[in-house]
This record gives C-alpha cells, sequence and structure tokens, in this order.
C-alpha cells in the first residue's frame, strides 16, 4: 500500500519551502483549502473550549482569534507565504507582489485572484519549467477531464440503426 508521500506532490517539508513554481490546482488543494480548513477547526475549538463568544464577535465587541486560532495562523502562515510566492513564480511575477495583500480589502482579493483563478506561464520562465497536471501547457482547468475506457465500446450503438442483413432470394 502506497502512503501519502508516494502519490503527494507536495511532501511536508515542501510545504513549509517551496522552490520553483505551483499550478493552480496545487494551490488550492494542497495550500488554500487545507490552511482555511484548519482555521475553520481551530475556530471551532475555541468556540467549544469558551475562548471565543460568538455574540460578542457578531456584535462587534470582540475578537474571533482565540488561542487555538492564533496557534494555527502562526503555523501555517509561512506555508501560506510560500506556496502565494511560488504560485506568484507561475505566473512570472516576483515575491515581492505578496505586498499587495497589506492593502486593505483590494489587495487580498487580487492576490486571490492572481493566485487561485489566472493560469501560469505556459512555458519556461526564470523560476523553472511549467508544472502541472495535464500535459501541455499551464493554462489548465483546475478539475481535469476523466479519461475515456479504456478497449472498445460496451455500450448500445450511438448512430442510426444499420439496415438488416439481406437474406438470399427464396427460389422455393
Amino acid at each position: 500500500m502506497a502512503g501519502a508521500g508516494d502519490t503527494d506532490p507536495v511532501s511536508f517539508w515542501q510545504w513549509y519551502v517551496r522552490r520553483g513554481r505551483i499550478d493552480r490546482r496545487t494551490w488550492w488543494l494542497h495550500y488554500s483549502l487545507p490552511v482555511t480548513a484548519l482555521g475553520v477547526l481551530g475556530l471551532l475549538a475555541d468556540v467549544s473550549l469558551g475562548n471565543v463568544d460568538l455574540d460578542a464577535v457578531a456584535a462587534g465587541d470582540a475578537s474571533a482569534y482565540g488561542p487555538v486560532v492564533v496557534l494555527v495562523l502562526l503555523l501555517t502562515a509561512p506555508a501560506s507565504i510560500s506556496a502565494s510566492a511560488t504560485r506568484l513564480h507561475d505566473r512570472g511575477m516576483p515575491a515581492w507582489w505578496l505586498l499587495l495583500g497589506l492593502v486593505p480589502y483590494v489587495g487580498g482579493l487580487a492576490l486571490l485572484v492572481l493566485n487561485g483563478f489566472l493560469p501560469g506561464d505556459a512555458g519556461p520562465n526564470r523560476y523553472g519549467p511549467a508544472r502541472g497536471w495535464l500535459p501541455g501547457p499551464a493554462a489548465q482547468p483546475l478539475f481535469p477531464p476523466a479519461a475515456p475506457p479504456a478497449g472498445p465500446p460496451t455500450g448500445p450503438p450511438t448512430g442510426p440503426p444499420s439496415p438488416p442483413p439481406s437474406a438470399p432470394p427464396y427460389w422455393g
């Protein structure tokens, strides 16, 4: 049985220190979604432990950052910064573009669009060769299409029906 490290393109240590480029799919599935899930789980843990009062947060009187959420943020911040930098590298942009996230409201949204929705450079750039899940250019769908089944088709014919074979004449 293969372990997670055998089939997983991003190992534990690569989660924190990346070099080169990563595609959109890797950025979403190996960084953004897990970090978001960990943040939600941390918030749920803080609420269940009584560290955060959701009524006070909704009223604007308190912060939603309890100790578990802060710990999750501290542990995932290096991986998030590293992944965003290598995703920008896939577009041929230096990591300095991460400073765009310091602009209130629009900066984070702009980085989300740059990293999560726009395709990377199709060929090699100064950060390395294009990497992706499908052969071809880097502009790939987030979820690749399913491969067609191997072998001859096994279902009913899909074209118009063919005429029946002609019978030999009866000379009886």
